[in-house]
């Protein structure tokens, strides 16, 4: 078992998971679309007894059997859960602070599934930095780029 740490954006929500294995999945269904505002959603399915939250989040019910934490401050989605009889929870794998070591084993919602935005290996690929516009306006605010 592994412990480890996410949170949202602007850092007010923290938590840490202890993580057994490197499995996640995409959800392809119209609300986890709607919610995050994606084609889909990667995440990670932990046991809510293994879940802290340092700092809490806020909590949007989001259907009559889910609701979903997320962070009003910065409005970072971290995951969804049943309000009934939820033993896990899935935690967006873009909040955990070292989300590389997760892989997909499945599709979950296939019949949402935009398969266009699927196998995208072909497509022209740009690192941040070589985009001068973007990294001109990091610099002139804050004098370095994120991470």
């Amino acid at each position: 078992m592994t412990s480890m740490t996410g949170g949202c954006q602007c850092g007010r929500v923290r938590y840490t998971a202890e993580i057994t294995d490197d499995d996640a999945y995409l959800c392809h269904c119209r609300m986890c679309q709607r919610a995050t505002g994606g084609v889909s959603i990667a995440y990670k399915n932990v046991p809510v007894d293994k879940l802290t939250w340092e700092s809490g989040p806020d909590w949007h019910r989001s259907s009559p059997i889910a609701h979903r934490p997320f962070c009003s401050a910065c409005g970072t989605p971290l995951g969804f859960g049943f309000i009934e009889d939820g033993g896990n929870i899935d935690i967006t794998i873009g909040s955990f602070d070292d989300p590389c070591r997760f892989r997909p084993t499945q599709h979950y919602a296939v019949e949402s599934m935009h398969e266009a935005w699927i196998d995208t290996r072909d497509l022209p690929r740009m690192r941040s930095e070589e985009n001068e516009s973007v990294t001109k306006r990091w610099m002139e605010a804050c004098g370095k780029t994120p991470d």
